[in-house]
């Protein structure tokens, strides 16, 4: 079923669900009415399915900072009650959850998703019944501009690329390379087209040249083919903005090719399945994150040993994003007129200086998150380690960890908006 029809569907279903059962006068759970009900929040994400890693970290993420916003009193006395959907890993599904969650459930904010194309389903849905939104991790440029009740506080994609460009020019210099790189894009994805389109064109304004693009579509198997043509082209690197699902075979195809350049993606690729998949053939490459879980700062080191002693699992960035992003719901929920849609969008508008795991959140008019920091981590001995850090507070350039030259700031990367 193609986007624009399972968004129609699900706005119809929406509208009569709505029109059928008004709004209960003070006092349901999902209202801002005085009281001791729970405030229901709505998730929805890929709990089961291709890309089950990123909903269920996110999952853990959001339930953690759920429970420490209630044993700390909760919403002016009142509890979080989190309702999570699945959405199976489908864009179909997201459109269902989050209609599901707004009509029956009558919650009063979204939390969700992480796959870009995802969050372009389902954000028309809670832009038309104005029921905030905020996803933890969507990257695309295109999420938030579905309408002024959707935010995210994870950086863009036009920020991503743009930096996984500088570091890619960087890299070939410093190892006297040429800047000669080739492209291995999902079609079907709005998150691997968005950050293509994004990293070759700042790759060429610094000089770079892009070889060949190739393509394939989430969920193929065999790559052969596509990294045969791009062997041609003898790449430096090869950029593959693709998700974690993939990744692994294509590195492996590629090294069983005699391939030797090293992989470049974006946080896409963040998931424990990652090396488990890929293994040894993913040894030097490299991929754009949210944060570093080994950064020795209070906040992080803090969230890491929590979220261990919990789950008994290191938490990834998904899971440092879904934790940021109940909290900066309940921050804004905290200071919202009244606990409806408008008033809670409004609340969530103004956040600024909010200090989350993945850095302090500020929310511009476009409802992003500006000036994250962003890490380039590498896989070396079958472990992430931290190759570079970027931080606009601190300028903007790409500090590398090994003692290499920094590369230039980005003309764009400090004022666009994020994944």
């Amino acid at each position: 079923m193609r986007k624009n029809a399972i968004i129609f569907i699900s706005l119809a279903v929406l509208s009569f669900g709505l029109l059928g059962c008004p709004p209960k006068e003070g006092g349901g759970a999902g209202t801002g009415a005085s009281g001791g009900a729970d405030i229901l929040v709505g998730e929805y994400g890929s709990m089961t399915g291709p890309q089950a890693t990123f909903g269920q970290s996110t999952h853990n993420g959001i339930m953690m900072a759920a429970d420490e916003v209630n044993a700390a009193g909760g919403i002016n006395g009142r509890k979080i009650k989190v309702l999570s959907e699945d959405d199976q890993s489908k864009q179909e599904e997201a459109a269902n959850a989050v209609t599901k969650l707004i009509s029956q459930n009558n919650v009063v904010a979204i939390l969700g998703e992480v796959a870009s194309s995802a969050s372009i389903a389902a954000a028309p849905i809670c832009q038309s019944a104005k029921v905030p939104m905020i996803t933890p991790s969507s990257t695309n440029d295109e999420v938030t501009r579905k309408g002024n009740f959707i935010f995210r506080i994870c950086f863009t994609d036009s920020y991503q690329g743009e930096y996984q460009a500088v570091f890619a020019d960087g890299w070939c210099t410093a190892n006297n390379k040429p800047k000669n790189v080739a492209m291995l894009t999902d079609v079907k994805s709005d998150y691997s087209q968005g950050l293509a389109k994004v990293f070759s064109a700042k790759f060429g304004t610094l000089g770079g040249k892009i070889a060949g693009t190739q393509s394939y579509a989430n969920g193929d198997s065999d790559f052969h083919s596509q990294l045969t043509a791009i062997k041609g082209t003898n790449p430096s690197i090869i950029y593959v903005p693709g998700y974690y699902t993939d990744i692994g075979q294509i590195a492996i195809q590629a090294r069983d090719l005699g391939i030797t350049a090293p992989l470049l993606g974006g946080d896409g690729w963040e998931s424990p399945r990652l090396i488990e998949i890929g293994g040894k053939s993913l040894e030097g490459c490299f991929y754009t994150n949210h944060y570093f879980y080994a950064d020795p700062s209070p906040v992080v080191s803090s969230f890491v040993q929590k979220y261990k002693e919990r789950y008994k699992q290191t938490p990834d960035a998904l899971a440092a994003l879904g934790y940021d992003a109940m909290k900066t719901l309940a921050d804004a929920m905290k200071r919202a007129a009244k606990l409806d849609g408008p008033s809670i969008r409004d609340a969530i508008g103004q956040t600024k200086g909010l200090v989350g795991v993945t850095g302090t959140i500020n929310i511009d008019a476009n409802r992003n998150a500006t000036g994250k920091k962003l890490v380039i981590e590498e896989i070396k001995n079958g472990q992430l380690t931290l190759k570079a850090t970027i931080d606009p507070a601190t300028g903007g350039k790409v500090v590398m960890n090994d003692g290499a030259a920094p590369s230039t700031t980005p003309s764009t990367a400090t004022s666009t908006t994020t994944h």
